[in-house]
């Protein structure tokens, strides 16, 4: 198989409404992800789309924002796994350059949200599974897995409210963010209940947005003259089913996908500088933390505590406010972490930029389905 790069990258804002059609999301992405690249449409040789159907208002989505791009002709895929979605369409267009099938791939994350949904309404397990007959919806879920995170390791809402606080800071030095407005500790607790302990703000916000990937051959990035970024590792993991009881506080899937890509990158947590992780609810990054590798089962609440997580620290979680501060495009999410992770390794991440960056790790998952922890999980290593 062939080393694989990144040559291109482009991203819009995160948008609470877009200005734009979702199909226009897509197409401003793409045309910064080429000229970042430097090269032409007609140069592309597969397309990868991710997107979660029904949320765009749309079908062969792929098709419409890439053909009318000029790439007609080549292979155009449809990629759907949940908030993951982004991140399989890098994964797969990774694969078509490291087997030969092709010198240059795409991937493009799109979801424009707001064309579809009602504000306000919370993303749900399947009507189907029991959880859904129950009337759970995610926030439900995270909210469970918090209580029983509290209970076991004494973390305090303050704790869940830091992660929230640290993020929007974050997010103060990014331009695309959905927030840039300092909150306290105490407006986050204080802040509505979505569901105990979960406030809204410790929720994210979903939001309209759109990324490309462009990857291709080491030989190809250096005739391009790119700054070279290397993916180390792309592993997609599947849940595990399991009917009945299971520990709330581990991240089973994430245990296994972060093991296999440390495995296949050649690294460990301890060689990582930055991590965009799937951060949707303030509980997420003291669970998935500990699921990574960088502290031990429940040593998460003294990390994070230290600053283990953050500028100075050990590592930096979501340099660019995650998605609590940006928002939570789903299916354009794992996409917008590779093209936040290559700005990071190119030293192009402006005021967000952390020192010396050399290895990035991008997580997310997708799918609250019964049974499972998750139902997909995506891990991408990159490095300079």
């Amino acid at each position: 198989m062939r080393d694989v790069y990144v040559v291109g990258v482009g991203m819009t804002d995160y948008y609470r409404k877009s200005p734009i059609p979702g199909a226009d999301l897509g197409r401003k992405a793409i045309l910064y992800a080429l000229r970042d690249a430097g090269i032409t449409p007609q140069q592309v040789q597969s397309v990868y789309q991710g997107e979660m159907p029904g949320l765009s208002g749309s079908i062969c989505f792929g098709q419409r924002v890439a053909c009318t791009m000029g790439m007609g002709g080549v292979s155009i895929m449809n990629v759907e796994s949940a908030c993951s979605s982004g991140a399989l369409a890098v994964n797969l267009a990774m694969k078509d350059v490291a087997n030969g099938v092709t010198d240059i791939s795409m991937a493009v994350g799109v979801q424009n949200i707001s064309a579809a949904r009602t504000a306000g309404t919370a993303f749900s397990p399947d009507a189907n599974d029991p959880e859904g007959i129950q009337g759970i919806t995610m926030p439900g879920i995270y909210a469970m897995r918090a209580k029983r995170y509290m209970h076991e390791f004494g973390a305090t809402p303050e704790d869940l409210a830091k992660v929230a606080v640290k993020n929007r800071r974050h997010a103060m030095n990014n331009p695309r963010s959905q927030f840039h407005e300092p909150i306290t500790v105490e407006q986050i607790v204080n802040a509505r209940s979505i569901s105990d302990p979960l406030t809204l703000l410790m929720s994210c916000p979903n939001v309209d947005a759109g990324a490309a990937v462009i990857l291709t051959t080491k030989e190809k990035a250096m005739q391009l003259g790119s700054k070279l970024v290397k993916i180390l590792a792309s592993e997609v993991t599947s849940g595990i089913f399991t009917n009945g009881f299971r520990d709330m506080t581990s991240m089973e899937i994430t245990v296994r996908g972060s093991k296999e890509a440390y495995e296949i990158a050649g690294v460990g947590p301890e060689d990582i500088d930055m991590v965009e992780c799937h951060d949707a609810f303030a509980i997420n990054e003291h669970l998935y933390t500990e699921a990574m590798g960088f502290c031990g089962h429940g040593e998460a609440v003294e990390f994070i505590r230290s600053g283990g997580n953050d500028y100075g620290g050990k590592v930096v979680f979501s340099p660019r406010g995650g998605l609590m501060s940006c928002g939570h495009p789903t299916g354009c999410t794992g996409a917008a972490q590779v093209v936040e992770a290559t700005w990071q390794l190119r030293n192009e991440a402006g005021a967000m930029q952390i020192p010396d960056c050399k290895v990035a790790l991008t997580h997310v998952t997708g799918g609250g389905i019964y049974g499972l922890d998750n139902a997909v999980c995506t891990i991408h290593i990159l490095s300079r």
